[in-house]
């Protein structure tokens, strides 16, 4: 079977509590694990919930030999020891990119545990930022926990294929459960 190249992934759960679900690409569907508490019209920073709605996929950071960057079409780069992510609500830098060491609330985005050996930032509120509405949902590999905190996550294998399926601005289409029609693109979150 051809599978052409997609420019949506898009992510099921059973229920609105759900940590695991599925992503399709295609006719193609892969195990994915969700947010520890479900899903959620309404992310706030730490609840735990993974965002219902479309979200482009932005930048891809890689540890080095887990995935070939030259094959898919997100800007790319290999993982450095000063990457960062800003969760502090009350900073400037709220949900963006670090540079480390850095004073306020952060995620490391180089772990050993190897969750971030591939990840794929998103633009979930992004543009603008609402402070309080999530930070650092990610596209990432699934860990030993059934569940993540907020995001989309695949084990390594499955990542390769889909980043194989992937088109030029690809979007991570979170459904909500039982709906019949996909939700829309969020520019800006919802304030909690």
């Amino acid at each position: 079977m051809l599978i052409t190249k997609t420019r949506l992934l898009h992510v099921r759960a059973l229920s609105a509590r759900a940590t695991c679900g599925y992503l399709v690409v295609g006719h193609i569907r892969f195990p994915c694990r969700l947010g520890r508490t479900g899903l959620s019209h309404r992310k706030s920073e730490g609840d735990g919930a993974t965002p219902i709605g479309a979200f482009r996929l932005k930048r891809l950071y890689y540890r080095p030999g887990s995935v070939n960057p030259s094959k898919n079409l997100f800007a790319a780069r290999p993982l450095r020891s000063d990457d960062g992510w800003c969760d502090d609500t009350t900073s400037f830098s709220y949900n963006r990119w670090v540079r480390l060491p850095f004073a306020p609330s952060h995620e490391k985005l180089t772990r050993t545990d190897h969750l971030y050996d591939v990840v794929i930032t998103t633009d979930h509120n992004q543009c603008p930022r609402v402070r309080g509405a999530g930070s650092a949902i990610f596209f990432h590999l699934t860990g030993d926990k059934p569940f993540t905190q907020g995001c989309v996550a695949v084990g390594a294998a499955d990542m390769r294929k889909i980043l194989s399926l992937c088109a030029a601005h690809t979007s991570l289409v979170i459904w909500a459960p039982g709906a019949a029609t996909p939700p829309a693109r969020r520019r800006s979150p919802i304030p909690p």
